[in-house]
């Protein structure tokens, strides 16, 4: 029975996996840009799930065409405003967490956290 759930749902797991893999890159990373690259695998996770869950086999996009104003002929806009509004700001996330590792190795000469941490202590702050 639980077998023919996830086959039958394999989408929702593809979704589910994607987004295991981007935190547990997230957590067990040091290195920064390999953290952000976990937080954008996150990001396109919950966006394919948003999208699965938006979709709605048979219907079109709600562009009303040859007259047809019927709402069960078209699926819902709001997933996909939500996933198009998601990707706008994880775009300008990405954009200022790869500014700030860039200041970051500028002055620290390196991208992993524990060395960053270790001369934060040594400089006393």
């Amino acid at each position: 029975m639980r077998i023919q759930y996830l086959l039958e749902n394999y989408e929702e797991a593809v979704a589910m996996i994607l987004f295991g893999i981007g935190f547990s890159n997230l957590l067990l990373q040091r290195n920064l840009i390999k953290k952000i690259i976990g937080l954008n695998i996150m990001d396109t996770a919950v966006y394919l799930f948003l999208a699965l869950k938006g979709y709605i086999s048979g219907r079109k996009a709600p562009v009303v065409e040859e007259g047809i104003q019927s709402v069960e002929a078209y699926i819902n806009p709001i997933p996909s405003g939500l996933v198009l509004t998601g990707i706008v700001v994880s775009v300008s996330v990405t954009a200022l967490m790869l500014s700030l590792t860039i200041c970051l190795y500028r002055r620290y000469h390196t991208l992993d956290l524990d060395a960053i941490s270790t001369q934060l202590k040594k400089e006393g702050k």
